[in-house]
């Protein structure tokens, strides 16, 4: 059943945080798994976060009905998807065309990361830094301790970890495989994009169409949602000359949300079953107002320093975290509650939690326990 929304041109109908959550879950195919490929999530939700290499892989587990892991690690193997940093400066799994056309769309950014190490880089010759850093990597993919060496040659007085950061700035990156697959790894090596994939970069696209597919993927939402997801500025523009092709809302703050007409709005009591996520998974950083998925008691409650955790999602809402640990030949999945749990909730967090042991582990021996594993000081 879609929401109850009502409104005048004068007077958007307001959407408050559950209907919001309901509408967010749906579309990042949270509230129910999708017999769509990995392939095709991947495309629909424009990427996976991929600092850690693990995560995509449990993005799509919590997601797609029977996801088997080996398909995501295959799509890599035959180049169909890659590991590239993209949106926010973060390492992101796309596919092949998201890869050429996401990342010259927000070069912006990179440029933006590269003032920063400015000092380190006084005397370089950026174009041709570029140049030679392209030549090194499509020669053959090189580990990063590797072409920082051979930079550092040509450029002895400036900063390494500048010089790393400039080519990963100014040419679109890719890690190879076996980094990244399934069950195996490796060090991080680079190429080009274009080397790796075999065909020339796409000219920068409009961001138009970037706009719509977010909004299928994370709308409704506002503009400052879409420039805090992809990590860009001034975008205002664009969503006024799209305005006639949308609907807008407000949130209960009085923000306006704009959304595509033909997407679900589910009704905000629609069930919404438990989910584990990975760490630096999208539906957490996908919204400048993160409150649609994450109570704001809640806050960075799910990592301490530079470690960030699983999140569970209970009727929708962020209020557990989660790890999985090796006790001898077992598999063990701890959850910590952020709030009490009704008997029910707990019954379904441990179904889930199985279920997940049995296909994301290699062991045949699983264990699921609620207990305390972070202190945040409360």
């Amino acid at each position: 059943m879609a929401a109850k929304t009502h409104r005048t041109a004068a007077h958007p109908a307001v959407l408050p945080a559950r209907a919001l959550n309901r509408a967010t879950l749906d579309r990042q195919l949270l509230l129910r798994r999708s017999p769509m490929s990995a392939k095709d999530a991947v495309a629909h939700l424009l990427g996976l976060q991929a600092q850690n290499t693990k995560p995509p892989y449990f993005q799509l587990y919590s997601r797609l009905a029977d996801f088997d892991p080996e398909e995501l690690s295959a799509l890599m193997e035959s180049r169909e998807v890659v590991r590239i940093v993209t949106l926010r400066s973060t390492l992101h799994t796309h596919t092949a065309d998201d890869a050429l056309t996401l990342r010259p769309l927000v070069q912006a950014a990179r440029e933006r990361e590269l003032k920063n190490f400015r000092r380190g880089l006084a005397g370089v010759d950026l174009d041709r830094l570029a140049a030679v850093a392209g030549e090194l990597v499509e020669e053959r993919p090189r580990p990063v301790r590797e072409l920082r060496g051979e930079l550092l040659a040509r450029w002895p007085d400036a900063d390494p970890l500048a010089l790393t950061v400039a080519a990963r700035c100014l040419l679109p990156l890719v890690q190879v495989t076996p980094r990244g697959l399934w069950g195996r790894s490796g060090q991080v090596a680079l190429t080009t994009v274009e080397h790796w994939l075999g065909r020339p970069a796409e000219p920068v696209p409009a961001p138009d169409a970037t706009v719509l597919r977010y909004l299928g993927a994370f709308g409704p939402a506002s503009v400052m949602d879409f420039q805090s997801w992809a990590g860009l500025t001034r975008t205002k523009e664009v969503f006024e000359r799209l305005r006639p092709r949308l609907l807008t809302f407000r949130d209960e703050r009085g923000v306006e949300l704009f959304d595509l007409p033909e997407a679900p709005r589910p009704d905000p009591d629609t069930p919404a079953p438990p989910r584990f996520l990975p760490e630096f998974d999208n539906v957490l950083l996908g919204h400048a107002d993160r409150t649609r998925v994450i109570p704001a008691v809640n806050k960075g409650r799910n990592g301490v320093g530079n470690q960030s955790y699983g999140s569970v999602l209970i009727d929708g809402f962020f209020d557990a975290v989660w790890h999985i640990e090796r006790e001898g030949g077992t598999a063990v999945l701890t959850a910590q509650p952020l709030r009490s749990l009704t008997r029910d909730e707990r019954a379904e967090i441990t179904e889930e939690a199985a279920r997940m042991l049995a296909v994301m582990t290699d062991t045949t021996d699983h264990d699921v326990r609620f207990g305390t594993f972070l202190d945040h000081g409360d």
